[in-house]
């Protein structure tokens, strides 16, 4: 029952994705980032932006969250879904920073977060984690208090930068 579940997401996910993309411009980004759950975490993964016009920006990621825990290491799975609101008008430099509403998800804990984004490319979140089912990662509990910073990096940022 549950797989059925995540194949229903993962396809409605998909097709949004699809019918979005007529409708938005879609651009990529690259990842990193820093994640305290309890414990700290490195960030690695990728994002799909998406935007109609530089007021509301919808961002989708996934990405692989690794730590040490217990002197174990750890690789855990997390996927995140953000909006980034800035209704300013009249500004000389285009929206410097955006409000950011948003939740992320791994296999021990979903965590809803708010937060503040330098042009959509530096994060600074915080949120509380719920744990999901056995919420142990090697023993050490994650829930409570979650804090990320994150760097995006457009992948077109990167292209021209190897040109």
């Amino acid at each position: 029952m549950m797989n059925l579940r995540l194949v229903v997401f993962i396809v409605s996910l998909f097709l949004s994705c699809t019918f979005m993309k007529a409708q938005y411009t879609m651009h990529t980004l690259v990842s990193a980032g820093y994640v305290y759950q309890n414990q700290s975490f490195g960030e690695l993964g990728g994002k799909l932006l998406f935007l109609k016009n530089d007021d509301v920006i919808y961002r989708l990621g996934g990405s692989a969250l690794m730590g040490s825990t217990y002197s174990e290491f750890a690789i855990m799975p997390k996927l995140q879904a953000d909006v980034l609101l800035n209704f300013e008008k009249d500004v000389d430099f285009y929206h410097s920073y955006y409000f950011l509403i948003g939740a992320e998800g791994t296999t021990k804990y979903i965590a809803p977060k708010v937060g503040v984004t330098l042009f959509g490319i530096l994060d600074l979140t915080a949120g509380y984690a719920f744990p999901v089912g056995n919420a142990e990662l090697n023993g050490k509990q994650l829930k409570g208090v979650n804090v990320n910073l994150t760097l995006n990096i457009p992948t077109v940022f990167i292209h021209d930068m190897f040109k």
